[in-house]
């Protein structure tokens, strides 16, 4: 039997039912890293992960919670990652303004980025990372603090690639006795920019197919010889490129808010999505278009399940990719005494940064307490607070036979 949702979001369709649609016809042909994501997510708070069972101190009920999967793709697991993580970030702040740069790079390199997904990924953050702190050496004379996080997708799931860059407004001096601020409205000239990142992209790629780093295949295989790989990058590149600087956040507790909706996205929510109709084998999903800086305008989309799913596994990440990178200032070596460092510069005061201890707290994500109250969890029968931890039920393990006593 499947568990019954509980709580609010009991009749959000979510998108491991949708994956599961898509799977159960005839899929398309799908790499083993691929698959092996997906059969993740389906088994994402199912029994098949196992769980824990608890006791209600108050009714006597138990209480079943089965484990979330934790993949860096499922909608559900990100939240509870995504708050962890700003948790450790919030002691790196500094009592300074934070700019938001994006850097995009044009779709004319899909098909090239679709067949060197890691070597091209590394290269767009190193890129990005490398104009900036090259800015703010040349510009400011200083070391910039940078956090970079790679997106790969648009509203409607198309590739769509580009990176999100918090940059700190200043940055420590070259010699490490003064502190240097960039303008309070004002990072550096986008325009100039644009042709730093795209001169530097450019020179990587062109490092990366004479070493050998690129791979073509099927339609692209003409691009292993030197005079087509020359002409298709300069028919992707003839354009202007696309890099974007926002103001500045109003603070540091706004950067923290910026974070929470970026750094741990996955490609679609549960929330975007609308309908299901297996008998047509169709998915609807919301999206949001916006030209300018006019407001966003609200659509939906109808997909063929054997389309959404391609469009869906786009945006897998490569194995052991690191997507959410730290430069500069923020780069992890060293990282905890610059900022200390920083600080004392800035305020005059020292504070310490080490990362707070995870949580003891179990929850859907981590539940994995074996004794004492879960104050986190409201017994589904009587209401109160008071579930006691009963047993972990391991891998493959069923759920109690009633399903009012599964949630999700």
């Amino acid at each position: 039997m499947a568990c019954a949702r509980a709580g609010p979001q009991r009749d959000r369709l979510s998108l491991a039912e949708v994956l599961r649609a898509a799977l159960a016809g005839q899929p398309p042909a799908l790499a083993p890293h691929h698959r092996k994501i997906l059969n993740t997510l389906l088994a994402c708070q199912t029994p098949q992960l196992g769980g824990h069972r608890y006791r209600c101190k108050h009714c006597g009920r138990e209480h079943f919670v089965p484990r979330s999967c934790g993949n860096r793709h499922c909608p559900n697991c990100q939240w509870h990652q995504a708050m962890e993580w700003l948790q450790r970030q919030e002691q790196l702040l500094l009592p300074i303004p934070y700019f938001h740069v994006v850097f995009t790079l044009p779709h004319g390199l899909n098909p090239i980025i679709r067949q060197n997904r890691a070597v091209m990924y590394n290269l767009l953050l190193g890129a990005a990372s490398q104009t900036l702190l090259e800015f703010g050496r040349n510009n400011l004379g200083v070391q910039l603090g940078l956090t970079l996080v790679l997106h790969t997708w648009s509203q409607t799931l198309i590739d769509h690639y580009h990176v999100h860059c918090i940059v700190t407004g200043g940055g420590m001096a070259l010699d490490g006795l003064d502190w240097k601020t960039t303008g309070e409205r004002f990072l550096f000239p986008v325009i100039p920019l644009a042709t730093v990142f795209q001169g530097k992209f450019c020179a990587g790629l062109q490092r990366l197919f004479t070493s050998g780093k690129l791979q073509f295949h099927n339609d692209l295989s003409k691009l292993s010889e030197t005079r087509a790989f020359q002409a298709e990058i300069r028919k992707a590149t003839s354009k202007s490129w696309n890099v974007y600087a926002k103001p500045p956040f109003a603070g540091p507790k706004q950067v923290l808010q910026y974070l929470s909706r970026y750094t741990h996205r996955v490609a679609i929510t549960n929330r975007r999505l609308n309908h299901l109709d297996p008998a047509e084998g169709t998915i609807e999903f919301s999206y949001k278009t916006r030209r300018d800086k006019a407001p966003p305008i609200h659509k939906t989309m109808e997909l063929e399940l054997p389309k959404f799913l391609r469009r869906f596994c786009l945006h897998i990440l490569p194995e052991r990719f690191v997507k959410i990178r730290h430069y500069g200032l923020l780069a992890n070596r060293g990282r905890q005494e610059r900022v200390a460092q920083a600080r004392v510069i800035l305020t005059g005061e020292a504070r310490r940064t080490e990362e707070d201890p995870e949580s003891q707290l179990p929850n859907n994500a981590t539940a994995n307490s074996e004794a004492g109250e879960s104050p986190r969890l409201l017994c589904p029968y009587c209401g109160k607070l008071g579930l006691v931890w009963v047993e972990t039920v391991y891998g493959a393990a069923r759920a109690p036979p009633n399903p009012e006593t599964c949630t999700q």
